[in-house]
């Protein structure tokens, strides 16, 4: 069982690596770990004419749950309230995309990611 410390290192391991594609692809992350009560994101940046909440999932390979599945229904809720609060203390012109990165990563080195842009809408939340 990983400690909490563990999960954390794994975390911001993926983390990193998602934030340095997104950099890649020419995005701006502007703010890493945005929390409110009740919920998280992990990453949020600009990219053209959108803003990207992005869910990060790390996993080792094989894991039982794909970073994808793990980001359910309820998930998804949390995700958009949180979104909603990053809109009212920082309103902007830019339309909100929820997407999910999936990090595979063996050892302290990323293996692969799978990025899914629009993995979900706002839409019944």
């Amino acid at each position: 069982m990983k400690s909490s410390e563990d999960k954390r290192k794994t975390g911001r391991l993926g983390e990193d690596a998602v934030c340095a594609y997104l950099m890649r692809q020419g995005a701006e992350i502007l703010c890493r770990n945005f929390t409110v009560r009740g919920g998280e994101i992990d990453i949020i940046a600009k990219s053209g004419g959108n803003l990207l909440f992005v869910e990060v999932k790390t996993r080792r390979p094989g894991a039982l749950v794909s970073g994808a599945a793990a980001v359910d229904a309820k998930k998804q809720r949390l995700l958009v309230r949180t979104a909603e609060q990053y809109l009212l203390k920082f309103p902007c012109d830019l339309q909100p995309r929820f997407d999910v990165a999936e990090v595979e990563y063996s050892g302290s080195l990323v293996r692969h990611i799978t990025y899914l842009e629009s993995a979900f809408d706002a839409t019944g939340y």
